[in-house]
C-alpha cells in the first residue's frame, strides 16, 4: 500500500509543477497530480480522484469554486490563495511590458476590491488604477474573459490581470494585454500546511502514542572507570536527570528498565516538532558533551501501544547494529526512517559550540529544557530582550520562579538588564537581554 497522505493537485500544468516542487518539503504527502487546459475540466478531474485522495488542493480560487459547486467528495478541499505578492509581481510585469512611466488602468478578476486597494496603497502606486471584477465567485472562464474584453474594447482599461491561466490564454488570443497572477512559493506552502493539518490522518497521527527505547552505549565499560560505588550511583543519577529533562521537553513519560536501558512515551506530533520533522535528536549531543557517552535510540510508531513497542525494539536493534550513537524510527508500516542526526539543530543554527558556555548555563540553573525553549524562541523570532512575564510564559513556570532564575543568570553573566520600562502605577519593569544567545549568534 502506498505510503503517505494522498493529496490531489489540480490546476494548469505550470502551476501544478510548481506545487509539486514545493511539495517536496512535505514528506507526509503522496501527490496525485491532475492538469487541465481549461478550468472547466477541474470538476471532472476532482471526480476521478475523489475516492483516492484524502485532500484535494486546487491551484487557485477559480478551480476551487468550480469543484466545490459541482463535485461531492469526502476529501478536504483547499486552494492556493492569492496574496498581494502575486498581485505585485503581475502588475510589475504588466507595467514593464507596456511602459513603466505611463498611467495604467487594469481590470482585475478574483482578487477582492479591499485587497487590491490596500496593495496599491502599501506600495504608494499612483500611476495604476485597478477595476476589480464584482461578478459571481464561480464565474466561468468565458464570463471572466468576456468581462475583461468588454472593458478593454470600450476603452475603460488598458490591460487585464487574471488569476486563471485559461483566461489569460483567451485574452492573448484576442490581442488584449494581460498578465497571469501566479501564487508565490510562500502562498503554496501556506496552502499545503493548511491541507496537512486538515486531514484526518494528520489529526489522528498528531495524538498517536510513540514509544522510545534508549540504550547507553558501552555502559559497563563506563561504569568500570568510576572509583567507588558512590560515584557509580551519582553517575547513573546524572544520566537519569538529563534523560528526564529531555523527555520533559517532549511532554513525555520516562521509566528506567534497569541497567543501561530506558523507556519513554510521547505523542507523534510533539516528537515530530521537537526533532524538526524526524531530522535530529538534540539529546545525543548534550549527553556526549556532559558525560562523554553516546546513545542508541529506537523509536516506534504503531496503531497500538504493543505495535509501537515492538517497532521501537526493532529500531533500537538497527541503531546498535549501526554501531551506536544514532537513532532510527520504525513506522507502523515497518518502514525504516533514519538515521537521525544526534545533534541539536537549534544549537547549530545559533553556532553555540562553546562547551564552557553550555556548562556555565547549566551551573546557573538553566536546565536543558529551559535552554532549548530559549534557543527555539530566539531562533524563531531573533528577539533577545524579554520582560519577566514573557519569560515565565515561555518557560511555563511562575513569575516568582522566573525572578529567582533571572537572579542566578545575572550572577553568572548569562543575561543583562537591557532597559527599564516605566509604568503609570507600580514599580518600573526590567527588560532582560539573553546576552549569551545574542553573542552566540554574533549579534
Amino acid at each position: 500500500m502506498p505510503r503517505g497522505i494522498s493529496i490531489g493537485i489540480i490546476g494548469p500544468e505550470e502551476l501544478v509543477q510548481r506545487i509539486l516542487n514545493v511539495l517536496k518539503a512535505f514528506p507526509s504527502f503522496r501527490p496525485i497530480a491532475k492538469t487541465y487546459d481549461t478550468v472547466d475540466e477541474a470538476p471532472g478531474l476532482a471526480e476521478e480522484i475523489a475516492d483516492e485522495a484524502e485532500v484535494i488542493l486546487a491551484s487557485g480560487p477559480v478551480p476551487y469554486n468550480a469543484i466545490r459547486e459541482q463535485v461531492r467528495t469526502s476529501a478536504a478541499l483547499h486552494y492556493v490563495p492569492l496574496t498581494d505578492t502575486g498581485f505585485y509581481r503581475a502588475l510589475s510585469r504588466l507595467k514593464n511590458a507596456l511602459g513603466p512611466e505611463r498611467r495604467l488602468r487594469v481590470s482585475v478578476d478574483t482578487l477582492g476590491k479591499p485587497m487590491i486597494a490596500k496593495a496599491l496603497a502599501e506600495i504608494d502606486e499612483t500611476r495604476a488604477e485597478a477595476l476589480p471584477y464584482d461578478g459571481p465567485a464561480n464565474a466561468s472562464k468565458e464570463m471572466l474573459a468576456a468581462h475583461h474584453a468588454l472593458l478593454f474594447e470600450s476603452g475603460a482599461c488598458d490591460a487585464a490581470l487574471t488569476a486563471e491561466a485559461s483566461v489569460a490564454k483567451a485574452l492573448s488570443e484576442r490581442g488584449i494585454p494581460n498578465e497571469w497572477i501566479i501564487p508565490t512559493d510562500g502562498n503554496i506552502t501556506v496552502a499545503l500546511e493548511r491541507a496537512l493539518l486538515s486531514t484526518e490522518t494528520r489529526q489522528s497521527k498528531e495524538a498517536q502514542i510513540v514509544v522510545g527505547l534508549i540504550n547507553v552505549d558501552h555502559f559497563e565499560r563506563l561504569i568500570q572507570t568510576r572509583a567507588s560505588e558512590h560515584e557509580i550511583q551519582k553517575f547513573k543519577l546524572d544520566i537519569h536527570r538529563m534523560l528526564l529533562d529531555y523527555v520533559a521537553s517532549l511532554d513525555g513519560y520516562l521509566t528506567h528498565l534497569g541497567g543501561d536501558e530506558y523507556l519513554f512515551f510521547t505523542t507523534r506530533g510533539i516528537f515530530e516538532r521537537i526533532t524538526g520533522g524526524y531530522k535530529s535528536i538534540s539529546l545525543g549531543r548534550s549527553m556526549y558533551r556532559k558525560f562523554g557517552l553516546s546513545l542508541s535510540i529506537g523509536m516506534g510508531f504503531g496503531r497500538s501501544a504493543n505495535e509501537a513497542g515492538t517497532n521501537a525494539r526493532a529500531a533500537l536493534r538497527k541503531s546498535k547494529d549501526a554501531g551506536g550513537d544514532t537513532c532510527f524510527i520504525v513506522g507502523e508500516d515497518r518502514a525504516l526512517i533514519g538515521p537521525l542526526a544526534m545533534s541539536d539543530p537549534l544549537e547549530a543554527a545559533l553556532a553555540l559550540t562553546d562547551a564552557g558556555l553550555i556548562k556555565r548555563a547549566e551551573d546557573a540553573g538553566m536546565t536543558s529544557v529551559y535552554l532549548s525553549k530559549l534557543m527555539a524562541q530566539v531562533a524563531r523570532t531573533g528577539q533577545t530582550d524579554y520582560k519577566v512575564h514573557e519569560l515565565a510564559a515561555m518557560l511555563d513556570i511562575t513569575v516568582r520562579s522566573t525572578h529567582r532564575l533571572l537572579q542566578q543568570w545575572l550572577d553568572h553573566r548569562l543575561i543583562a538588564v537591557a532597559d527599564v520600562e516605566k509604568v503609570p502605577k507600580g514599580r518600573p519593569r526590567q527588560i532582560f537581554r539573553l546576552t549569551f544567545l545574542r553573542d552566540a549568534k554574533g549579534g
